[in-house]
């Protein structure tokens, strides 16, 4: 456990031996969260949450089936135009 002291402007300095090992480097974002009486810091996510959202359009083929040397003619076609 460490104790810091807040300035008159409300900061504080996190130890250094907290920083190195979450591996917190300047620059890192920090969220503080308020849990009933404690304060928690941990690092911000660096991507926001997200989740799959269901869609009108189908996730399924409906087409008409392909062989395997259809795929392939298509696979490599796509390939050919990437290059």
């Amino acid at each position: 456990m460490e104790t810091v002291r807040l300035s008159s402007k409300g900061q504080f300095v996190l130890p250094k031996s907290i920083r190195d090992f979450h591996h917190w480097g300047p620059g890192t974002e920090l969220v503080i969260l308020e849990r009933d009486s404690e304060v928690v810091i941990t690092a911000a996510r660096p991507f926001a949450a997200s989740r799959l959202e269901p869609s009108d359009t189908p996730s399924v083929y409906t087409g008409k089936p392909l062989t395997i040397e259809e795929m392939d003619r298509a696979i490599e076609a796509e390939a050919g135009k990437q290059r």
